[in-house]
């Protein structure tokens, strides 16, 4: 067997065993979660694989390519989280082997391991896989359309030899439109923009060299506009244009205006990738000073992971609409740099410095604070009751039930005794050792704070309200929250088909001749509210800040 053969399996194995037990431990989160599952199951319920729906309603912010992934699951294993999530943790396991093979390629296996033991070692990427949401296939399809192209010009360019780019430039044009074709029908046309920011950028740096022909960037286009036009051509064939113009309206109003509240500051991202994407961070932003990289492909390559890098963080800094993910295709060129900085670590070509030392206490201290200080507080709740939010929807939230042991600090502990392990070695120059302690004990960090974590956040923040959806499964009625929007009454009951339209409208569910009981649920507040006041509205119980109500149907 060949080393990139064995190395692969052993990537395959490590990622099965971290990605996909307990997939299922704990219920999914509103929103993402819970939304793209129910566009799954939804596809599932009314037989119609070529739209999309949410509610039973079009809906037009997502094409289907990730939720046909998701629907393909529930087919095979039932409608749960372990089917919602499996896509993702299949595409962590693609993802390492890609990232080891596309690093054996540019700078050898040594350097191929280390790249996919960053990714597979820093926090959120690692816990991206583990989750339910689009971007972690959004962002390799980008990833591998874009490297295709990279490949296309170098092989155009006579860069790299016949080892690093064997197949001509054509093959390498047309798999990469097609494989970004399949970003678009994944989460929409910005995967294309992103790619075509990326091209303008190193076109421009390049004092507007061609580095690969306008017929060939053409071809590219069609290929990547091939793969979703053969759903977005085919439902504008069979039903017009409201498909694509809604789409596109809802992609204007993403870029223009905050969506659903996510508005942050203009660092939000920065801030995100340097705690979020620990510790690959703190070793990636050393790459961005001066290297000694031998080969020019090798130097093209840094230069194109720096420019994807800056376009992603500059262009959704600019985006109204701040959230986490949307930053998270800024992690393949993070972790690349930071393969290359412990690779030149490893050679001694630079030295592990005071801020290399500093950036790993300091953030990695961060998450052992954290980690060891929640339980403590746990403990303490009124303390934390105190300097919380004082609304009764949090007061309430806090008030959950949650069983705390005390043996949530096993993995800060963990944590700590890793950093300075590795630290200890990365002084002495074991860093070969160091690499591999730190990043997979990170790796192994991330699973303990799962199984410790994941289950009491989701008691204290939904648990109560999922169950009030749960319990009215198989229950002919209707299930609605007030006041708040939240898709758990959608997937938790197990909402079937829409067979009564009038059943949208709050005002006859409130006031209206119902043909079956309503259920509400509705966050707690220290005023009444409309359900409070209705007659024939009867309030039954509330929990951990959730209010529930009943109409029976006369």
């Amino acid at each position: 067997m060949n080393q990139k053969l064995f190395y692969s399996l052993v990537l395959v194995v490590t990622g099965a065993l971290f990605f996909i037990p307990f997939l299922g431990g704990v219920r999914l989160f509103d929103w993402d979660e819970i939304n793209f599952a129910e566009c799954a199951r939804e596809m599932i319920a009314l037989g119609d694989y070529l739209h999309v729906h949410i509610d039973f309603k079009p809906f037009y912010e997502k094409p289907p390519l990730f939720f046909w992934f998701q629907s393909a699951m529930m087919n095979l294993f039932g409608i749960n989280e372990f089917s919602a999530r499996l896509p993702n943790a299949i595409c962590g396991i693609i993802t390492l082997v890609y990232l080891y093979n596309l690093g054996q390629k540019l700078h050898g296996h040594r350097f191929g391991w280390l790249w996919a033991l960053a990714y597979l070692g820093s926090v959120t990427p690692h816990l991206y896989f583990r989750s339910g949401i689009i971007d972690p296939f959004f962002n390799l399809f980008i990833f591998v359309g874009l490297v295709n192209l990279i490949f296309a010009s170098w092989k155009r360019e006579r860069l790299g030899g016949a080892m690093t780019v064997p197949k001509n430039e054509w093959s390498y044009i047309l798999i990469g439109g097609l494989v970004l074709g399949l970003g678009i029908m994944t989460k929409g046309p910005v995967a294309y923009l992103i790619v075509c920011l990326v091209l303008l950028v190193y076109w421009m740096l390049s004092r507007f060299r061609w580095f690969i022909s306008p017929v060939q960037f053409l071809v590219f286009s069609v290929a990547a506009a091939f793969v979703s036009l053969l759903w977005y051509g085919l439902d504008i064939f069979l039903h017009g244009p409201e498909l694509m113009r809604n789409f596109l309206a809802y992609q204007f109003r993403l870029f223009s205006t905050p969506d659903a509240g996510h508005v942050g500051f203009p660092a939000y991202h920065v801030i995100i990738l340097l705690v979020g994407c620990f510790p690959a961070s703190i070793f990636g932003i050393r790459a961005f000073g001066s290297l000694f990289i031998e080969r020019n492909y090798q130097r093209e390559f840094r230069k194109w992971m720096l420019i994807l890098f800056w376009v992603v963080l500059v262009l959704f800094s600019i985006v109204q609409s701040k959230i986490v993910h949307y930053s998270s295709l800024c992690y393949f060129p993070l972790t690349y740099f930071a393969a290359l900085t412990l690779m030149q670590l490893e050679e001694r070509k630079i030295q592990f410095n005071n801020w290399m030392r500093a950036g790993l206490l300091v953030v990695g201290g961060i998450y052992v604070a954290a980690i060891v200080g929640l339980p403590i507080l746990a403990h303490r709740m009124d303390i934390v009751k105190s300097y919380a939010d004082q609304d009764a929807f949090t007061q309430g939230n806090l008030d959950a039930k949650v069983n705390w042991t005390g043996w949530e600090v096993l993995p800060g502990i963990w944590l700590l005794f890793i950093l300075i392990l590795a630290i200890i070695w990365f002084n002495q120059r074991e860093t070969a050792r160091a690499s591999l302690t730190l990043f997979g004990g990170m790796a192994v960090f991330i699973t303990l704070t799962l199984w410790f974590f994941i289950g009491r956040i989701e008691g204290i923040s939904q648990d109560a309200a999922m169950r009030f959806f749960e319990r009215a499964q198989g229950q002919n009625v209707y299930v609605r929250t007030y006041g708040y929007h939240s898709y758990g009454p959608y997937f938790y009951t197990r909402k079937p088909p829409v067979t009564n339209p009038k059943s949208y409208d709050d005002e006859w569910l409130l006031r209206g001749r119902i043909d079956k009981d309503v259920l509400f649920i509705r966050k707690a507040s220290e005023q009444p509210t409309l359900l409070d006041s209705l007659p024939d509205v009867r309030k039954t119980g509330e929990e951990n800040g959730f209010v529930f109500y009943q109409r029976k149907a006369k």
